[in-house]
């Protein structure tokens, strides 16, 4: 849990350092087929992220992708893996035994979309285009830039999806065979399906290790009780996701917040403004008095000692967003076990209040949550995953 909760800080802290401010805009979406696959907690691979199984290319090969709606480019380790490959659960891809894949050439206009998938600027070998992006802690892939036949399912194929081979790759991962860019950006699989799905997915994220949400591209499947609140300007380039929080609600008292929040699938807590966060950790201990209080964990500062308690009562949770959109926070999105007798209260406080809000996974567990790219809109359901 340490180890999870000090590569969260560091992804914050990229976040934090990318932010710009752009506008954001978007052509209205055509409701079309859809495509869905299992999401599962990334506990057996060893991350605190979920995780999603993709094909690519021909023979279709499976890859266990790292869920990312804070990235645009989507990656993969690849054979033979010239420069050097972390340790993964599933075969590494092989671009020699597909049919269908080849690499962008570095003078293409393909090639000239990677800095704002990435950050950087591309290399060039052998006349073949070569990415490169470094995350916030450290962790970072390299490889050719290429197009493969992309299979969400039995019958939603993609030609000339593009994507990152990486031939030299670290870094905390888990043992994920690379991670799906969810951003908002035009190398991101939303932006490069949306001509069949116009730019809408949804996703639910299972509360525990057993059980299954799932990843939907398209309209179809979304439920009618999902409560929409206008995205803000997209901050960090275009890639993304940006609402506005407005409270937070704790028990029976309502805290009121002025906060644009990050959503984002790949930061595990979720980040508040000192002030509000203050308010928050403030009136959840006051509800908390029976249970004593214990040392901090990492950046988790309200944990309790529970090895005397069989039997937990916490108050209620919820956060409010524009257009009198409230949801719910599950108990297990409050509160985190650390160990088997301590728990912690899953939010913590910005230093100041220019770094970001971000509304991580673990409060986003069990809640059906739509992404319209095209509406320019995020929405949310209870019990997403049922």
């Amino acid at each position: 849990m340490e180890e999870i909760l000090t590569h969260d800080q560091s992804r914050f802290d990229a976040i934090k350092s990318r932010l710009t401010t752009t506008t954001t805009t978007g052509k209205k979406g055509i409701k079309t087929s859809m495509a869905t696959m299992p999401a599962t907690s990334g506990t057996l691979f060893n991350s605190g992220n979920y995780i999603v199984t993709i094909g690519m290319g021909t023979p279709k090969k499976d890859l266990s992708l790292i869920m990312d709606t804070g990235s645009d480019l989507t990656w993969t380790q690849c054979q033979p893996c010239s420069g050097s490959c972390y340790s993964q659960q599933d075969p590494m891809f092989s671009p020699s035994l597909s049919t269908t894949y080849s690499n962008i050439s570095c003078t293409s206009t393909e090639c000239s979309l990677l800095p704002s998938a990435t950050g950087n600027l591309p290399g060039c070998r052998s006349l073949t285009c070569v990415y490169g992006i470094r995350y916030g802690d450290g962790s970072y892939s390299v490889g050719e830039f290429a197009k493969e036949k992309l299979t969400l399912s039995k019958n939603e194929e993609f030609d000339n999806f593009m994507f990152g081979c990486g031939q030299t790759n670290d870094g905390d991962y888990g043992t994920a065979t690379g991670l799906l860019g969810l951003g908002s950006g035009k190398l991101s699989i939303v932006s490069q399906t949306a001509n069949k799905y116009g730019k809408v997915f949804s996703y639910c994220l299972p509360s525990t290790d057993s059980s299954s949400g799932y990843l939907t591209f398209g309209k179809s499947g979304i439920s009618r009780n999902v409560k929409y609140t206008p995205l803000l300007t997209s901050l960090g380039g275009s890639t993304f996701f940006n609402v506005k929080l407005v409270s937070m609600t704790i028990g029976n008292t309502r805290i009121a917040m002025r906060s644009s929040m990050i959503m984002d699938s790949g930061t595990v807590i979720t980040r508040l403004p000192p002030k509000a966060y203050l308010a928050l950790r403030n009136t959840f201990r006051a509800e908390m008095t029976q249970y004593p209080l214990t040392k901090p964990l990492s950046i988790l500062d309200t944990c309790y000692d529970l090895s005397n308690h069989t039997d937990v009562r916490m108050p209620t949770i919820s956060m409010g967003f524009g257009q009198n959109v409230n949801v719910g926070i599950q108990p297990q999105g409050a509160l985190i076990a650390t160990s088997r007798d301590k728990m912690c209260l899953a939010f913590t406080g910005n230093d100041d209040d220019s770094e970001p809000s971000i509304y991580g996974n673990i409060q986003q567990m069990t809640t059906q949550i739509v992404y319209d790219m095209a509406e320019g809109k995020v929405g949310f359901s209870p019990q997403g995953c049922e």
